[in-house]
């Protein structure tokens, strides 16, 4: 079994390598800093570069831009995401605003692949929710009754449904969506890099020290440079907390994923050659695993709190064993040694599952907290911040702030207390799925 080092997951190793990158290396000033470039990042980048041609705009990742959250996810588009069910109208009206922020999300990253003709493997096949706990149809009964009460496309599944559509007989009920969306993720984000306008300045392998403010202007510090600025816009998401951003509403989730090589034609045919799909848990805990167009199988069912984000080599092959037994579940009829990539990813999550989408202070702002959505949301927040950040307002605006915002969160030790507490408490119940 071979395992890559945690610098990279299998979206990246598909493309080809960026050599020739900037870091920070010496002192700049510029009209606009952006912290972070992934799909939030990258997104304000342009079109405040749009509505700015003649302003210099400066966007710093401290790894490589898109290579973060960006490039290490499942590649869903979500269209909704599971609830066991509402009991009062106030909650499906909020739910609805949610899938409204979604509906818009999903916009915003078609409207961008049209616009700059991208190939990132865009499938709308839809998604699965998928149990292997025949009891567990309660919870998809519920999740149907609020999406029909919502008009949204979708069907209650049975096990031999299920195993005509995805070629294992692991899953008793499920619940098929229409509306999302299934890509590559690494592709979109180096896009995102690609079509960035000529007065955006990218910034890598930079990390954020400290900033400080005179008067009205902002002088952030990193190891062999400084950056003056007027306007700063945070678009860390997972590494919010860490920069102390937002940090009583936000905390992050250290998620593991592997994924197989490609399939050989007898061993697809074996699971009789689906098309692509992709599955989401039930429970919480549970896998999510996908189907990709080059027949390999992703896996992602674990999650946790590491005071250090990096995974090391040993951790990587204690998850990809993990990982192994899951998809062996599914498919017993695969090899031990299918699995060729493991890597983990940075999610941020709110108390209420809301996202961050304000000014903080005078011309400070921040988007992130997108709860493990964040391909659509993310690129919807980073061009709307943007509008925001130059005190215009669009409609897109309009819905977003229709949102219930982010809950306060405990403090230490009893947030982490409590977090880690949910989590065993949601591994166990979910442990049929992993």
């Amino acid at each position: 079994m071979e395992i890559f080092n945690d610098n990279f997951c299998a979206w990246t190793n598909d493309l080809e390598s960026r050599i020739n990158f900037n870091k920070i290396n010496s002192n700049f000033d510029c009209d606009w800093l952006i912290i972070g470039a992934g799909y939030t990042g990258l997104s304000c980048a342009r079109k405040l570069a749009q509505l700015y041609p003649d302003k210099k705009i400066i966007l710093v990742d401290a790894q490589l831009a898109g290579e973060g959250a960006s490039s290490r996810n499942s590649g869903y588009l979500v269209d909704t995401t599971l609830n066991d069910g509402f009991s009062s109208n106030k909650e499906l009206e909020n739910y609805k605003k949610k899938t409204n922020i979604y509906a818009l999300g999903i916009k915003a990253v078609q409207d961008f692949i049209n616009i700059h003709q991208v190939n990132c493997d865009w499938n709308e096949s839809g998604k699965y929710f998928a149990s292997s706990q025949i009891q567990d149809k309660k919870i998809l009964d519920n999740f149907s009754n609020t999406l029909s009460k919502l008009n949204f496309d979708h069907c209650l599944l049975g096990n031999q449904e299920l195993s005509n559509r995805l070629g294992t007989d692991f899953y008793k009920v499920g619940l098929y969506t229409k509306g999302g969306i299934l890509l590559h993720p690494g592709k979109l984000a180096r896009a995102m890099i690609n079509a960035l306008p000529p007065n955006v300045f990218l910034y890598e392998n930079s990390c954020l020290l400290n900033w400080d403010k005179n008067k009205d202007i902002f002088y952030c510090n990193f190891k062999n440079g400084r950056i003056k600025t007027k306007k700063i816009i945070f678009a860390t998401n997972g590494f919010l907390k860490s920069l102390g951003i937002k940090s009583n509403f936000n905390f992050p989730i250290t998620l593991t994923a592997s994924m197989t090589r490609r399939l050989t034609d007898k061993e697809f045919k074996s699971i009789r050659e689906p098309k692509e799909w992709g599955v989401l848990p039930v429970r919480p805990m549970g896998a999510t695993i996908r189907m990709t167009k080059d027949k390999r199988i992703l896996i992602r069912n674990t999650a946790e709190i590491k005071k250090n984000f990096k995974m090391s080599r040993n951790d990587l092959k204690t998850k990809a064993t993990f990982h192994l037994r899951g998809i062996k579940k599914r498919f017993p009829q695969l090899p031990d040694n299918i699995i060729s990539d493991t890597w983990s990813g940075i999610v941020s999550r709110s108390r209420n599952g809301s996202q961050i989408f304000e000014k903080i202070e005078e011309n400070i702002y921040v988007a992130g907290c997108y709860n493990g959505s964040g391909i659509g949301v993310g690129t919807l927040f980073g061009e709307q911040i943007a509008i925001k950040a130059s005190k215009e307002n669009s409609k897109e605006i309009e819905i977003i702030e229709k949102r219930d915002l982010p809950t306060l969160l405990p403090p230490n030790p009893f947030l982490y207390l409590g977090v880690n507490a949910r989590l065993i408490y949601e591994r166990f119940k979910a442990r049929y799925d992993y």
